[in-house]
């Protein structure tokens, strides 16, 4: 083994522009790896003006699966391509300007340069560049999670497709370890890690973000979140509550497959309104908050894994008045206008048992 670390490519403040280009990424409702691998090269260069360059060059580099279907995807969001980026010049750059993205992504001029040779550094690896598209954007994601000499923790954003990629990342040698969420960059990648020792506690900088952000909010929004924080019965991770509490909201889109798969889904479970009606009052009355999205449906004994339908599955519960929420506010959800008003807490708990 070699006596040294090899210092990273990115500072701790290049580091922390990575992760949040990645996390608005997964952010973005794209159906899979390649429309994201595209987004992201378009976004970090695109980031602080708002407008980005990309050549077909660029594309060819990407070793997409369906290369058309992910600048369709990316157009069909409003993403606006200013030239022929499939059958025009490969050398020639296409301008693309994405909506929003100059305030969403407030990146140095140096920290977009550095970002980007950093992306293009990661994915051009021998352990990486003939992987598949999702092993590849799982190793950004990865690489910019983790310090040069310590494990790291895979994020909670990382897209699931990516995560059922992990073993691949291993098997190639990318990773050196893998288990119960955590990994250890393989020696050669260890450069290409995006937090330094100092940078890797972060637990004292959710602390500090938290508190700062607890201190500048309403007193009765800083009660919910204190709830939250402190159930005795969900004893959440800080991060997650921290989380969930201070990313900016996105507006939620929902893709066809996931109306389709709710169809199915509902005609199963006549029941759903009045059921979540009473969990969600036996729950407040329980735990002083509402519960997660997450926590409803699994308290209710939905199988679900995927977010998009949970939400949708919600959002239905929300329009037909059977749970009401106080939106974008996380832990908020109670009971709305169909609930029985003869109906007290303990009686509630008593049903939702049955």
């Amino acid at each position: 083994m070699r006596s040294t670390v090899p210092p990273p490519l990115l500072t701790i403040q290049q580091g922390e522009a990575a992760r949040r280009l990645l996390s608005h990424v997964a952010s973005v409702r794209l159906a899979g790896a390649d429309a994201q691998l595209l987004a992201v090269v378009i976004a970090i260069r695109a980031a602080r003006a708002g407008s980005g360059n990309i050549t077909g060059q660029d594309l060819d580099f990407l070793r997409l699966g369906d290369t058309p279907a992910a600048v369709a995807e990316l157009a069909s969001l409003g993403w606006q391509f200013a030239g022929d980026l499939l059958d025009g010049d490969r050398e020639t750059p296409v301008a693309v300007t994405v909506p929003g993205l100059a305030d969403a992504l407030p990146i140095s001029r140096t920290a977009r340069s550095r970002v980007s040779g950093w992306i293009t550094r990661t994915l051009a690896s021998k352990t990486v560049k003939k992987a598949s598209p999702s092993a590849r954007l799982a190793a950004l994601f990865l690489a910019a999670h983790s310090s040069n000499d310590r494990y790291g923790a895979v994020p909670p954003e990382l897209p699931e497709h990516c995560r059922a990629a992990l073993p691949e990342l291993l098997d190639r040698g990318f990773l050196a370890e893998l288990a119960d969420g955590r990994y250890l960059l393989d020696e050669d990648a260890r450069r290409l890690s995006g937090m330094h020792p100092r940078s890797h506690d972060s637990t004292a900088l959710v602390r500090l973000r938290w508190q700062a952000w607890k201190d500048g909010v309403s007193p009765a929004l800083r009660r919910h979140a204190e709830n939250v924080e402190h159930c005795p019965l969900c004893t959440p991770p800080l991060e997650q509550v921290a989380s969930a509490f201070m990313r900016p909201a996105v507006p939620m889109q929902i893709p066809l497959r996931v109306r389709n798969a709710y169809g199915a889904w509902k005609d199963s479970h006549p029941d759903r309104g009045p059921h979540a009606l009473q969990f969600a009052a036996a729950f407040r009355a329980q735990h002083q908050h509402g519960p997660s999205l997450k926590q409803l449906c699994e308290g209710m004994g939905w199988q679900i894994e995927s977010r998009e339908l949970r939400s949708f599955i919600v959002q239905r519960l929300i329009t037909n008045e059977w749970l009401t929420n106080t939106a974008p506010v996380p832990w908020t959800l109670r009971p709305g206008k169909a609930a029985q008003t003869d109906r007290t807490p303990a009686t509630v708990l008593s049903s939702s048992t049955r």
